[in-house]
């Protein structure tokens, strides 16, 4: 036990290493982007956020190992968001109230979306959205950190500054550039020690150096190379009264001026939280509770407000420390909050000589690896470049326009995103005519060849995904030539997923070309409630699609197909219905062409059983050895599943045979046959047969050397129904 409080211990420290310089330098960022002198008020708010959200992330969101403190796309908003107010002639003051204001909004907002279970939907954000956005939150904080690294004075123009080499103090330069190179090499040397902690004191350690040289930069008084003082009034308590005024006088104009804003910090800090969760998940095999997770970051970053601090998100950079250290639990998550409060009591004075140059550098460092580099891949080939174009489109409306305009370039994008992955799936599964499938009613060879002539007048179209605005048209075309050829189409819907008007209004069109040769349109296995809880057959009824004349729905694919091969063969034959031809014993399909005396030995083996419709002729686990042969109607084969459901195996009409398992090996019955019309079968028993048999051999062979015949057709057509099944 003692061991495992080490290790959360160990966890929490380096966690804390790792997140506290960071925490600083993105408070100095949003302050300093108000005015250069509150540069030591955002270090304070900075290091706040971190030790609030240490101490109650891991009480609320009570996700283990996960740290959770301020971070860079919250520092981008609101530094984003600080230039913009000024610009529109807003007192500092007033900014500062504004900026909270949003980190209030964010925070609410963050809790409605775990309490309306959105944890799964941010997830759902395409990824290339999220690249440009968090690219575009790394260019801002790159351009926003240049000025500071090469020591501008404030409102000069970044290019003019950059290309004005006498407006630099390289002073500041040499401070980041130690610091920028210390972070880069420090994880070649060790993983033991956090490239910040290194990097941050390399840039501290190179200060002073200077100083030895330079004693003006031993002073802190109007020195703009260092964080400088932190305000004696900022206080916890002076910071609560503040926010809680400043919430009593709230105008409608101050939440319209940061309504956007807000929504894009709490859909960043949710992004940036739940993607630091799944990296976590992998790395200590547990599986975290988005939703809840949500909720609490929103308590937490309720909290941080409150009491003054910076608002923040699950990192990645922090957590992943803790855990290589040896933090399992959210007991190293409290003990990091609280190794900060440490640092902010006792070690707070010396937080004024912390070099900007040194946080900026730390700054340009994180926004190096926040650029998704990656993205320039996407060129290389076709199918991705459009995936290149949303993230520059983000990115570029992110530095012209603003990170809320990125974010609704980044939805709207998204949509198309969708739209386009959608049209390029084909939503036909398989499609194919009645002479290349059929149904599970097994029909004499005068039928089958019928079919064969005349089954390209019908066929089945497999649909699949979502029939929408983005895949009818691709739809149509597929389907245009059928509609000159075919009489009728059976669309099986057991794939679909969604259906619209337009979809719709594609399908009545199909169906008025189809009557016009005499056909119609018909649909099987209809959904009575999808995933996103719509109902095809009664939204096809209320926009009028079924109640045309000619639309047939059926239950199953095979009563469809079974329905088209009625019409086809009723349309092509002068044969009376299945049901309604009486076979005599010779004329049965298995003993067609055999010598009389054959047929008379085999008659002396049977006898004649009448049965009305939907009476049982066996079931499951009956025991028997006939073979059944239908003088007259139309036997269906079924195998019962759970419940009362079953699934249908066959349909024998008149002519035809079935029980010839229980024939050959005479084991129980493995599945009902029912009869579906009055019925006179003749039944053929096996132990006749046997002693029949026995005094002529050439009757069982040739009685055999049918049914295995018969046998091998049927397998065959199984072979083909598995084979499509498993089509890929």
């Amino acid at each position: 036990m003692n061991r495992q409080v080490m290790n959360e211990f160990w966890g929490g420290l380096t966690a804390m290493l790792v997140a506290l310089p960071s925490a600083i330098a993105f408070g100095v960022l949003v302050f300093s982007a108000i005015s250069p002198q509150m540069a030591g008020q955002g270090a304070f708010v900075g290091m706040m956020g971190a030790a609030i959200l240490g101490l109650s992330a891991p009480l609320f969101g009570r996700t283990p190992a996960l740290i959770s403190a301020p971070c860079a796309p919250a520092a981008a908003v609101l530094s984003a968001l600080a230039i913009d107010l000024l610009k529109q002639g807003i007192s500092t003051h007033h900014v500062a109230g504004l900026l909270a204001l949003t980190a209030l909004l964010a925070a609410l907002l963050q809790m409605l979306y775990g309490l309306l279970k959105g944890g799964q939907l941010i997830k759902y954000i395409p990824f290339p959205v999220v690249s440009g956005y968090l690219s575009g939150v790394a260019l801002i904080i790159a351009t926003g950190q240049l000025p500071k690294l090469l020591g501008l004075p404030k409102n000069t123009e970044l290019w003019h500054g950059v290309i004005t080499p006498n407006l630099w103090q390289w002073q500041g330069i040499v401070v980041g550039l130690i610091t920028i190179a210390v972070m880069l090499v420090a994880p070649r040397l060790t993983q033991k020690i956090p490239a910040t902690i290194l990097g941050l004191t390399a840039g501290i350690s190179s200060y002073f150096a200077l100083a030895c040289w330079m004693p003006p930069l031993l002073s802190l008084n109007a020195n703009v190379l260092v964080v400088g003082l932190i305000p004696a009034g900022t206080s916890f308590l002076e910071t609560l009264r503040e926010r809680m005024l400043f919430i009593a006088d709230i105008q409608l104009s101050d939440l319209r001026q940061v309504a956007y804003s807000a929504i894009a910090l709490s859909a960043l800090l949710s992004i940036d939280t739940l993607k630091t969760c799944v990296i976590l998940d992998a790395m200590t095999k547990n599986r975290h509770n988005s939703n809840r997770e949500l909720f609490g970051q929103g308590l937490a970053n309720l909290v941080a407000f409150m009491t003054g601090g910076l608002s923040g998100s699950g990192t990645v950079g922090a957590t992943l420390v803790n855990v290589s250290s040896g933090g399992r639990t959210i007991l190293s998550g409290f003990i990091e909050g609280g190794l900060v409060v440490l640092v902010i009591v006792l070690l707070s004075p010396l937080i004024a000589w912390v070099p900007i140059g040194a946080l900026a550098g730390i700054l340009l460092v994180v926004a190096f690896r926040i650029f998704d580099w990656q993205a320039f891949r996407l060129l290389q080939h076709k199918e991705t470049r459009f995936d290149f174009v949303v993230i520059a489109a983000v990115v570029v409306v992110a530095e012209t326009v603003g990170l809320i305009a990125a974010a609704g370039t980044g939805i709207a994008l998204a949509i198309l995103l969708f739209i386009r992955d959608q049209i390029r799936i084909t939503v036909i599964r398989r499609r194919a005519t009645l002479k290349e499938i059929s149904s599970k009613t097994y029909r004499l060879a005068s039928e089958d060849a019928i079919l064969q002539q005349h089954g390209d007048e019908a066929a089945v179209i497999d649909l699949q995904g979502n029939l929408f605005f983005g895949t009818t048209d691709h739809l149509f075309t597929q389907l245009e030539d059928d509609l000159h050829i075919q009489k009728w189409l059976l669309f099986d819907m057991r794939r679909v997923q969604s259906l619209d008007y337009t979809a719709t209004h594609l399908f009545s069109l199909m169906h008025d070309r189809l009557k016009e040769r005499g056909g119609g349109l018909l649909f099987s296995g209809m959904p009575s409630c999808l995933l996103c809880g719509q109902d095809l057959q009664r939204y096809m009824t209320d926009v009028g699609l079924l109640n045309q004349n000619g639309i047939h729905i059926f239950e199953s694919r095979d009563e469809g197909i079974e329905w088209m091969e009625r019409h086809i063969i009723d349309a092509w034959s002068d044969i009376e219905k299945p049901d309604e031809l009486v076979f005599e014993f010779k004329d049965i399909e298995i003993l067609r062409k055999m010598d009389d005396s054959t047929i008379h030995a085999l008659y002396e083996c049977v006898h004649e059983r009448t049965l009305h419709a939907g009476e049982a002729i066996f079931t499951v686990g009956d025991s028997g050895d006939e073979l059944f042969l239908i003088r007259r109607g139309t036997v269906r084969i079924l195998l019962p599943l759970k419940g009362v459901k079953y699934h249908h195996l066959a349909t024998f009409s008149g002519g035809d045979y079935f029980g010839e398992m229980g024939f050959i090996d005479g084991h129980p019955r493995s599945a009902n046959a029912i009869a579906c019309t009055d019925c006179e079968l003749y039944v053929l028993s096996r132990k006749k047969f046997n002693i029949r048999v026995y005094d002529n051999a050439v009757l069982g062979a040739r009685v055999f050397a049918r049914i295995a015949s018969a046998i091998s057709a049927r397998l065959r057509q199984t072979d083909s129904e598995l084979s499509a099944l498993e089509e890929r």
